[in-house]
């Protein structure tokens, strides 16, 4: 905190205190006196950059507070597209390896970050063979996310769709992988898909 600019240091306290109902760039620049928005946009990134702020990029009103910076550089858990075996969870045992990525990329905390290689081609063209997956744990999804999810012990990525007490969980290449439809039970949300790295 002793880096941050004193107007960082105040937008960080303001941000923190409106997480649950964020506030708009003109109501920040409003209430902090500052000159534009484009002022409060630059002192945000500064933020970010400084590993205390992380965004979704797609929803302003989507952020996370750290109270401690994150190193530049993380290392992720690597883990297999394996058969997991009853009631099994990909995140069992240890990683394949630990990726060294930058945390720029992550837009949540890294703590709670994990890669997957992807495998076959049941989620072209959005996901390759080979793609490593970047995933945020969790075990709720929301209708059309992409998860990470156990179902007849193996580790699959698909999009997540729930219809009453049942899961239906598609492939993006429908026309070769027909949905599964499961009963919630037998389903393990393993994580939602957050980035992908790809190689091709």
């Amino acid at each position: 905190m002793k880096l941050l600019h004193k107007t960082q240091k105040e937008l960080l306290v303001l941000l923190k205190k409106n997480i649950e109902d964020p506030l708009t760039i003109r109501e920040l620049q409003d209430i902090l006196g500052i000159s534009s928005p484009s002022v409060v946009y630059h002192h945000i990134r500064q933020l970010e950059k400084r590993g205390y702020l992380k965004r979704n990029p797609h929803n302003s009103k989507d952020y996370q507070i750290l109270t401690e910076p994150e190193n530049p550089i993380v290392y992720l858990n690597l883990y297999g597209m394996a058969q997991c075996g009853p009631n099994g969870s990909i995140l069992d045992g240890n990683p394949e390896k630990r990726i060294p990525i930058s945390s720029w990329l992550i837009k949540f905390p890294a703590e709670e970050a994990f890669l997957v290689e992807a495998k076959g081609d049941s989620m072209i063209p959005k996901i390759k063979e080979g793609d490593l997956v970047i995933v945020r744990k969790s075990n709720i999804a929301e209708n059309k996310d992409t998860v990470i999810c156990v179902y007849d012990s193996k580790a699959l990525i698909k999009k997540f769709h729930r219809q009453g007490k049942q899961i239906i969980l598609q492939s993006e290449n429908e026309s070769k992988f027909p949905p599964i439809i499961a009963e919630q039970e037998n389903v393990r949300i393993e994580g939602i898909v957050k980035g992908l790295i790809q190689y091709s």
